[in-house]
């Protein structure tokens, strides 16, 4: 009986550590779950669906759908997260002071224009995204703000008829879809140029556990119960 009490607690205590180790209680650090809420009507990149290429005044979920080592894609969602408006691509850049708290940055337009959406910043993180425009409208944007802008020369739609889910076809697009940059001058350049890409060791730790330690811990477990009942059978036990 001591035995099989011990087999019992065994199994019971790798199920523990399962749900303390699950993925999913981690997942806002990896996928950067964070709510925004805007004031004023935001401009963003496309791709987004038909109607929503700005976001009036409200509050969204942003979340980071894939990452990559140079390059993320991110989705902007309603506050339910119901409803999935844009599936945008962005650039990791670095800046030399983390902040606590999270920081988007923007590119002011003219009086009745809405600013155009530039960065996002994670709070903890020494990089943020800044997002990729379609190329003609990044050429607009610098002649608007003369500002830089990063863009893709890519045949990509602006609008889609439906949200993107992350198996479509379009995310892998997206995920080789070459991008350059706009100087405040107009001038295209390489995006090396504009772009300071995090260090490799800071990016490697913030990438996404694809891989879950569940399976593993499981497996412990019956191992452990297959070892008891094999010690079982070998030892007789008192009635």
């Amino acid at each position: 009986m001591k035995l099989m009490k011990v087999v019992q607690t065994v199994f019971c205590t790798a199920l523990l550590a399962a749900a303390i180790v699950s993925p999913a209680a981690r997942a806002d650090d990896w996928n950067r779950k964070t709510s925004i809420t805007f004031s004023a009507p935001v401009e963003i990149p496309g791709v987004h669906v038909a109607g929503w290429g700005v976001l009036p005044a409200g509050t969204y979920v942003f979340k980071i759908l894939n990452s990559q080592q140079n390059r993320h894609i991110v989705q902007i969602f309603s506050k339910d997260e119901t409803v999935c408006y844009a599936t945008i691509l962005a650039i990791p850049n670095f800046r030399l002071k983390a902040t606590d708290k999270t920081v988007m940055t923007f590119r002011e337009r003219a009086a009745g224009q809405p600013e155009a959406l530039r960065a996002w910043f994670y709070p903890g993180h020494q990089w943020g995204e800044e997002f990729v425009y379609p190329k003609s409208r990044a050429m607009e944007i610098v002649k608007d703000t003369q500002t830089p802008v990063l863009f893709t020369p890519a045949k990509l739609p602006v609008e889609v008829s439906e949200p993107i889910t992350p198996d479509a076809p379009f995310v892998a697009q997206l995920e080789t879809a070459p991008v350059r940059a706009y100087k405040s001058t107009g001038t295209e350049v390489e995006l090396a140029e504009l772009v300071t890409p995090p260090p490799p060791a800071e990016m490697k730790a913030a990438l996404p556990k694809t891989a879950s330690s569940l399976p593993l811990i499981g497996l412990c477990g019956l191992f452990a119960l297959g070892a008891a009942f094999a010690m079982r059978s070998i030892v007789p036990v008192k009635s």
